[in-house]
């Protein structure tokens, strides 16, 4: 069984996007070990210069590295990311579960994740060219393994 976690930077603050990330949670507790590790997100100025908000996602991305298993499979949710079907991912999922039980997400705060943190994953992943709120993205991400996974074992779920 795979072992699916995500790495997040900030924290889910209204409840809504708490109880839709705990019923997928549920919902992936029968096809996966799934968890959701959360990181602080340092705190910029109301107008950050470059050069501050390079040095908060080299913060954030220490704390994201020293969480990285070598022997996982390590996916970072990033703009440039390549894009996957739902069939694509599920591939993907099946092609990496048969050398690695771990996969690690990693989703980055709103200002993305650090260039070693991309540089330490295996894949970059775009969900879309559309640009979503951060708390969101967790929900849509557990949905999209959701998915996948029912697409590995050949159920009914995705249409």
């Amino acid at each position: 069984m795979l072992n699916i976690r995500f790495l997040t930077t900030g924290s889910l603050k209204e409840g809504y996007w708490r109880d839709a990330l705990s019923e997928y949670s549920k919902r992936l507790g029968g096809l996966c070990r799934f968890s959701c590790t959360e990181f602080k997100e340092v705190r910029l100025s109301d107008n950050p210069s470059q050069a501050e908000i390079d040095a908060a996602l080299e913060s954030e991305g220490e704390k994201i590295l020293a969480e990285f298993s070598p022997r996982a499979y390590k996916i970072a949710l990033c703009v440039e990311g390549k894009q996957l079907s739902s069939e694509e991912l599920a591939a993907k999922l099946e092609q990496v579960s048969a050398v690695s039980s771990d996969v690690i997400f990693v989703i980055g705060s709103s200002y993305g994740l650090s260039p070693r943190v991309k540089q330490a994953c295996d894949l970059r992943l775009s969900v879309s060219k559309l640009t979503f709120p951060h708390q969101l993205m967790r929900v849509l991400l557990a949905e999209a393994v959701y998915r996948a996974l029912n697409i590995v074992k050949g159920t009914k779920y995705h249409k």
